[in-house]
């Protein structure tokens, strides 16, 4: 676990840590979806930061679909 919440730490220990497969998290950040940061060959990711970026994006893909389901 991350005691500092500022700590950046491998993809590999942030997946672990937010319980998502590291290629997906992979994928995510690759894709800019996910807050990381390049450094040299690998990524870095703040738990914090990642899991409040994710929890935006459930929020509003929520708010999406109830719009969706509401009658004209």
């Amino acid at each position: 676990m991350v005691n500092e919440p500022e700590a950046f730490v491998s993809l590999k220990r942030a997946a672990a840590h937010l319980g998502v497969p590291a290629a997906w998290l992979k994928a995510e950040a690759e894709a800019q979806r996910v807050p990381c940061l390049p450094v040299g060959r690998g990524i870095r990711f703040n738990i914090n930061a990642v899991r409040a970026s994710l929890l935006d994006r459930a929020a509003l893909e929520a708010t999406a679909a109830h719009s969706a389901a509401r009658p004209a």
